[in-house]
């Protein structure tokens, strides 16, 4: 088994983790600096992510390394492909499960047909509204910092790029979906606004980022796996 030494993230390394299941992609990233200091005797040592996922999404964040943060720009602008599930019948102020349930809707008038019809419209250029319940700036504050408030703000909508929609599940009311996109799109506002176009409500209740760019989860490292490469203390 190869061995980082300290050298090697002084360089610069691409590190591809499979990122757990509530945790913010910042304390994968703090993390990761402090077993790369503590093991390998390093002060000081850059480390960043290409790419944030929220807490309650798992898969691929990109993790650079020493000179290899300079890289960072790029690797954020590269497609992703994500695999998940929408929950039909019931909106929440977050998108996701981080909120409770605010809103419900009826299902009963869902079918197969009228899903994936509606799946088409979300292919190509959009426009998307980014949720509030997110980490975009707004007059020098988080956006989730004004809704955790419970303040209003205006939010712009921007236009990201969906590649392929595709509905790979339907077991009302959960629909499993697997989505090719651009930097900037929010599943979670794909999920909202997929909810409105077939009149019902509905919210992201599972997200895997499956692919960053090049970097497949398939090559990803959990955190034993990445401890068990780095330099054995005498």
């Amino acid at each position: 088994m190869t061995h980082f030494t300290a050298e090697d993230f002084k360089n610069g390394q691409i590190l591809v983790f499979d990122k757990p299941l509530e945790w913010t992609s910042f304390q994968l990233v703090n993390k990761v600096r402090w077993l790369i200091k503590k093991n390998c005797g390093i002060k000081k040592i850059k480390v960043g992510h290409a790419g944030t996922l929220d807490p309650l999404a798992t898969g691929v964040l990109v993790i650079c390394t020493g000179k290899f943060t300079k890289k960072i720009p790029e690797l954020q602008g590269q497609e992703k492909e994500y695999t998940g599930t929408f929950t039909f019948g019931g909106t929440t102020p977050s998108y996701d499960l981080e909120t409770e349930v605010d809103k419900t809707f009826p299902t009963e008038h869902l079918t197969e047909e009228k899903l994936k019809k509606a799946s088409e419209k979300f292919t190509g250029e959009i426009e998307q509204y980014p949720p509030v319940f997110s980490a975009l700036k707004k007059d020098g504050k988080r956006l989730y910092e004004y809704a955790r408030k419970g303040e209003e703000v205006k939010i712009d909508p921007r236009k990201v790029t969906i590649s392929s929609f595709e509905l790979t599940q339907i077991r009302l009311p959960k629909v499993d979906f697997k989505v090719t996109c651009s930097k900037g799109t929010y599943i979670r506002s794909l999920a909202h606004d997929f909810g409105k176009a077939v009149e019902s409500g509905a919210h992201l209740s599972a997200l895997r980022r499956t692919k960053s760019g090049d970097f497949h989860i398939e090559n990803a490292l959990d955190l034993d796996t990445f401890i068990s490469k780095l330099p054995k203390k005498e």
